[in-house]
């Protein structure tokens, strides 16, 4: 992960050319950051939750890789899901806070960096918030202003009322699917 150590602003960060480079920078707290690269488990679970979310999701769209203008954040969350009368019908970033964020963790990320831009968007709006930690085996969720509960194995996971119907063993087993 690559990183730049002074403070930018908002608009001077957005105006970066190399932004959508892969994998995206972000910035959070003032500081560009490069997303790490992604690893094949990391991926698979990524499309699969996205396509499981959209199959069942009546009025939301989960997008992969959005980003996100929460001044004066702008993160790139693995997967976002946003009401679908929210989406616009112009092409770019997402303006505002989704409703739900979902981060998978990789290896060389910090769960606490990762915590930092998930507090920032519930602070703005997101109603809840998924940290999938695949080495770990569990899911922090957040909903609302609550503090996160750590939920593993069998546990069924908050949707938001998506009707999602997943356990954590479900969503571990998605870094497996290869359809």
């Amino acid at each position: 992960m690559s990183s730049i150590t002074a403070a930018v602003p908002l608009g001077e960060f957005l105006a970066q050319g190399n932004l959508e480079a892969s994998p995206a920078w972000e910035l959070i707290e003032g500081i560009p950051t490069q997303k790490p690269m992604p690893t094949l488990f990391h991926s698979r679970l990524q499309r699969n939750l996205v396509n499981h979310i959209n199959d069942r999701a009546a009025g939301f769209e989960a997008i992969q890789e959005l980003r996100c203008i929460i001044p004066p954040y702008s993160p790139v969350p693995n997967i976002v899901a946003i009401a679908s009368e929210r989406l616009g019908d112009q092409d770019g970033p997402f303006n505002g806070a989704p409703e739900v964020v979902i981060e998978i963790r990789s290896r060389d990320q910090s769960t606490l960096d990762l915590q930092t831009k998930i507090l920032h968007c519930l602070r703005c709006g997101t109603q809840l918030a998924w940290l999938i930690d695949c080495d770990r085996q569990q899911i922090w969720v957040w909903e609302g202003e609550n503090l996160p509960l750590i939920y593993g194995g069998g546990d069924e996971l908050p949707d938001f009322g998506l009707g999602l119907e997943l356990t954590v063993n479900q969503v571990m087993a998605m870094t497996q699917q290869q359809r």
